[in-house]
């Protein structure tokens, strides 16, 4: 974790010396003296990460299956169909990822959240200095983007490094991360990794002491920052983890402006664009600054996009397409269409009639949307090389809107709740090939469709947030079961390829299988230690506590060749 936090761009003029002795008798030094508020203003474009952990968090969840695994429906074909890397292979059995250590992987979350947080600490450091000078004022904007970034890059590390948080007594007993608050300036500094719980005590304290400086006129490029929106949809974000559910309602009314605010302004408009012809059109669309849902965006160096979209072994297809992008839901079970390919008639949300895609034969190949559109950095036109990026909107409209939801729904504010999902739902409605087969969304209809998983492609699943995370104050219940159903579904589909789903499997302890080749099958259970992603093995390797791994085999099962294994 030694981490370089300096500016490098500084330029040291040589002129007047005297003599060669005179210039080797001084150390040449290329760093910038943080003397200015400006300087620290510009040092916090660094103060983000530029990695992203979309893809293995992606892989680990129900989003994706292995097109290579026992027949599906009948069809009896067998596939030998490569992974693009052998750490795909390792996510998607759940796995220690040691096979790829680039910007893609845990490792690259793990260099690129510290390095993000190291230039926070620098910048937090320097701020002592002039609150000293009596200068606070000058500074308290900056202040506040450092503190919120701190408080977030621990806080994406803590929902993949740790097991779900379990509310503040459990969590005592489970490993946190290192709460890195001071600039390194020491080799091998030993770290300990305190409980989970002290790692979200920090969080919070970072989140409530940085939100309220939030000042968006300081930044050139807002939706590139902590801005007020997106801070506020953090905060929201962050007590939806931790079952505060007033505090999620306060945040994400503020994040929309108000609580009086319509957010239907805040939802996408991609469905109804009729200019757009191919992933690349829909992906600058989509990741647009200028686009009003999103409130935040992070520019990452990303080759995740070839992952989904290159037919490839893992996949998001079979049951895992036909419970998101291509499955029925409450407000559109009615419209129904063919695969001229499969002859498989199947029901699909008409948002994603001619705006999703797909890789390969649809018996085997890949269906992904326009948020894994991928942007490519040429360096050397004439040899095709260079930098591969993905536009990532961590904080958008949707999202917060269905963090609301929720926390109306636990709240008692049923109707409310509804109402923030018609508002999600309507928005999807709008594509220019509309299906007027789709209905308007009611509570009768979310009752009914969530009453049992009717399809066998689990939609409906077993949702334990309360073993997970016990609340004194909060509990599923009977009446509120089929729309916290309705809540986990419409957030599978709006964050699918993000990896976002995979938080949620774990702060609802949902339990899922993966199919692996002919003859293996993986059950993540409710508290499985896999839940915790393994920390990168060169971090173990400097002395930090690695996260402990299911001690038996029970989690696996085999079962004979060609037998048809159908997953939960």
């Amino acid at each position: 974790m030694k981490l370089k936090y300096i500016l490098s761009i500084a330029v040291v003029a040589l002129a007047g010396l005297s003599s060669c002795n005179d210039f080797l008798d001084k150390l040449p030094d290329t760093r910038v003296e943080l003397s200015t508020p400006e300087h620290l203003r510009l040092l916090m474009v660094t103060g983000y990460t530029e990695t992203n952990y979309c893809l293995y968090t992606e892989l680990s969840t129900d989003n994706m299956i292995d097109n290579n695994s026992n027949p599906y429906n009948g069809l009896g074909i067998r596939y030998n169909l490569p992974a693009y890397g052998r750490g795909d292979d390792e996510a998607f059995a759940w796995e220690p990822v040691v096979s790829d250590t680039g910007s893609d992987s845990p490792s690259g979350t793990w260099q690129g959240c510290y390095h993000a947080i190291a230039t926070c600490n620098a910048v937090l450091q320097k701020i002592e200095e002039f609150e000293a000078q009596g200068r606070g004022d000058e500074v308290a904007a900056i202040k506040g983007e450092a503190l919120v970034s701190r408080a977030f890059h621990h806080f994406i590390l803590a929902n993949i490094f740790c097991m779900p948080y379990r509310g503040p007594e459990l969590s005592k007993n489970l490993l946190g991360i290192p709460y890195s608050t001071e600039p390194e300036d020491k080799v091998l500094v030993h770290y300990e990794r305190g409980t989970l719980a002290e790692t979200y005590d920090k969080i919070r304290a970072d989140l409530e002491a940085g939100l309220p400086l939030i000042d968006d006129a300081i930044y050139e490029v807002p939706k590139y920052h902590f801005n007020k929106q997106a801070a506020n949809a953090f905060a929201a974000r962050f007590y939806l983890y931790t079952r505060e559910y007033d505090k999620v309602i306060e945040h994400a009314n503020l994040a929309f402006g108000s609580a009086a605010a319509d957010p239907s302004s805040y939802m996408s408009q991609i469905w109804s664009q009729t200019n757009l012809y191919y992933l690349e059109d829909f992906g600058r669309y989509y990741s647009n600054m200028s686009q009003s849902r999103n409130l935040m965006l992070f520019a990452t160096y990303s080759s995740a996009a070839r992952h989904y979209s290159g037919g490839r072994r893992y996949a998001c297809n079979r049951e895992a397409k036909r419970s998101t992008i291509q499955g029925p839901g409450p407000s559109w079970k009615n419209c129904r269409y063919k695969s001229s390919a499969t002859g498989e008639t199947f029901a699909m949300n008409p948002c994603f009639y001619a705006v999703s895609f797909v890789n390969g034969k649809q018996e085997y190949g890949t269906w992904f949307g326009a948020a894994v559109a991928e942007f490519f950095e040429y360096t050397d036109k004439v040899a095709g090389i260079g930098y591969t990026h993905l536009v990532r909107p961590e904080f958008y409209g949707e999202e917060t809107l269905l963090c609301r939801a929720e926390a109306k729904l636990f709240t008692g504010d049923i109707a409310g709740c509804v109402a923030d999902l018609k508002i999600w739902d309507e928005a999807r409605k709008k594509n220019s090939s509309t299906d007027d087969r789709a209905t308007e969304l009611t509570p009768e209809l979310i009752e009914s469709f969530y009453a049992s998983d009717a399809d066998g492609y689990g939609i409906v699943k077993p949702i334990h947030i309360d073993e997970i995370c016990p609340s004194d104050r909060y509990s599923v219940t009977a009446a509120i079961e089929p729309y916290l159903q309705c809540i986990q579904h419409f957030r599978r589909i709006e964050t699918i390829h993000s990896g976002l789903r995979w938080f949620d499997i774990k702060r609802f302890g949902i339990e899922i299988t993966h199919n692996i080749g002919m003859d293996r099958i993986e059950k993540l259970t409710m508290l499985d230690e896999r839940r915790a992603i393994q920390i990168p093995a060169e971090v173990i390797s400097a002395g930090l506590e690695p996260n402990s791994r299911p001690s038996d085999s029970a989690s696996q099962l085999t079962v004979s060749k060609g037998e048809f294994v159908k997953a939960n």
